[in-house]
Parts: C-alpha cells; structure tokens; sequence
C-alpha cells in the first residue's frame, strides 16, 4: 500500500480508503463473517481509513463497524457524517451534537477522526435539493460552529464536507482555512474537479476544485470513483444510491462510459482498476474511497493501486476525448 499526506493535516492516509456505504456494502452482507473478512483484508493490505455515515442503512453501517472493529487488530482512522436538514436549521450545532453522539454509540467509540458535512452547500437554502446556504455552514451558530464543539468536546478532530453544491461556495469552503478535507466528485466521467472541462459540458463543472484545495492544504478523499457503476458498464439508475452528478442523467452518463471505454480499449485491466487508477493519477488526491459488493473487489481494488498511475499515453487519449467528444454531451 501506498500513502499520501491529508491536506496538511500531517496524516497519511492509504491510496485505497475502504468506504463502509450502501454503494458496494459489503458491511452490510447477511452473513457476519464476510462484513468481517472484508474489513480484515483490507486493513491487512495496509488500508488505514474508513468512512462510514448514519444515513448508511440508517446506522447500520456504524453499528456494525463498531463491533467488527474490535475484532481486528488495526486501528485505522475512522471519518463519519452528519446531515442538516431543514428541521435542524433552527439549532445546527445542537443537531451536530445529536447526531455525533449517536454515531459514537454505534460505533462504540468516543471519537472519530474525521466529521463532514453530508450536505449540499449552495448560495441560497434548497437550491439544490435540501442544500443548505453558505452562511449556515461559515456563519454564527453554523456548521462550523457545531464542528467546533466537537473538537473542544474531543469527540472529533478534523472537519471536512462533501463537496456537492454551487462550485463557488464549495470554493469559498475551500478557501476558508477552517476545513481539513473535502469528498470530492471526481472520475473518469466528469474530469472537472481535476482539469478543465470544453465549453457546453453538460454535467456539473467543479472548477478545478482539486488544485485549489491542493494549493490551500485541504485534503482530497475522492468519490464516486466508479460514476456508481457506469464506468463499469452497469446502469447507474438502478443502484440502492445513485451516483449521478448534478446536470447529468444515468443516460448521459452511460453514453460517457462507452466513449471512455472505446478511448481506452487495450488498457490494462478492468474499467474499475483504470478508474482507480486515473484519480490516483492526479497528485492532489489523498485518498480513493471505494466501496466493496464482493471480497474480490477489494483484492481488484488493491491490485489497481499496485498498478500505479495511469501512463503518458493513456492520459493523452483522455485528454483528446474530454476536449473533442464531451462537450456534445
């Protein structure tokens, strides 16, 4: 396994970090024995992070971590989550304190390393559906502020959000100084968080979003690797949690696999190791969240890594698509 440094937390963070969501979910198998095997494995290999959520089958992701990890002898970092909702726009900080003391007790803890925002951050409150604005995250009685709490309760140490909202406020966030990573919308099927984009593109534009928190110490745990399955082939539509970036459709998003997939016809490996791959291929990147169905997946996911980042070459061949071909969809 390989490290890479979390922003300038000081922290190494594995190339692979093992997401514990419905996407994959393996930790949510039936059968108690392969939730464990699958975490085992993966921490064997040298992966030290996990990222879990409460909205992750209602707890049930922590719940069951919370109990796999005491059967394993790593201690791997640990980043969840927590959801502001309208109801909760009256009190942020006081749901910020509920929500993190339920997911402690999920996870028999008595802190996580890492707490996010897993809500979209636009300019205006609903802009985007149950987005919150910037002000309730950077103002007075904000997000922040609840995250703040934490930290002098010690019940977390590093902030981050998930980076879904307006590219400028997700910017600001950035720029703020007082947030330590961002999850960030990058792969193979919208570039933009990681490059430019050709005008016309139809999907969301992020603006090169990995470059500014490179340059302002902000770590990158990168999501959606795998577009929820369409780099892989399979329709994103029918997923338990759709991975589908704003301005796309599991349509459009289809129609950018192929062409990627015909772009690199002849690359070594699956589709999902070159994904894999490509976000490791860009330095900014601390970290690649990947979620698990099957065992094998993590054995593939970890032979992706061994492989390095992509060549020269292929990376020529994305660039001609992106600037010829995507703009027209």
């Amino acid at each position: 396994m390989k490290y890479r440094q979390l922003g300038s937390t000081g922290i190494e963070v594995s190339e692979l970090v093992f997401g514990a969501g419905a996407v994959g979910g393996i930790v949510f198998q039936p059968d108690r024995e392969t939730r464990l095997g699958a975490v085992r494995r993966a921490l064997n290999a040298g992966v030290n992070w996990i990222d879990t959520a409460p909205g992750y089958g209602d707890g049930q992701s922590e719940e069951n971590l919370g109990w796999i990890l005491k059967e394993v002898d790593s201690e791997p970092y640990i980043s969840t989550k927590v959801r502001i909702g309208a109801d909760h726009l009256a009190d942020i900080p006081g749901e910020i304190q509920r929500s993190m003391e339920a997911s402690l007790e999920r996870l028999q803890r008595e802190s996580v390393d890492l707490i996010q925002l897993h809500t979209a951050v636009t300019r205006e409150r609903g802009a985007q559906r149950g987005s919150v604005s910037i002000d309730d995250v950077l103002g007075d009685g904000g997000v922040l502020a609840g995250f703040e709490r934490m930290r002098d309760q010690g019940l977390a140490n590093l902030f981050g959000f998930t980076g879904f909202g307006d590219t400028d406020c997700l910017h600001t966030l950035i720029q703020s100084g007082r947030f330590n990573s961002v999850q960030t919308y990058y792969n193979l099927l919208n570039p933009s968080a990681g490059r430019t984009v050709p005008a016309g593109f139809s999907a969301h534009d992020y603006g090169n979003l990995i470059a500014l928190a490179h340059e302002n110490g902000v770590g990158i745990l990168n999501i959606r690797v795998l577009a929820a399955g369409a780099i892989a082939g399979q329709d994103p539509s029918g997923g338990p949690a759709p991975g589908i970036s704003p301005g796309s459709s599991a349509a459009d998003d289809m129609r950018r696999a192929a062409k990627v997939a015909d772009a690199l016809a002849g690359q070594e490996g699956t589709m999902a190791q070159t994904a894999v791959r490509y976000s490791l291929t860009n330095p900014g990147v601390s970290g690649v969240l990947v979620g698990f169905k099957v065992l094998s997946h993590i054995d593939e996911a970890l032979a992706a890594v061994d492989m390095g980042p992509l060549s020269d070459d292929t990376m020529g061949r994305l660039d001609e698509l992106y600037e010829s071909d995507f703009g027209d969809i």
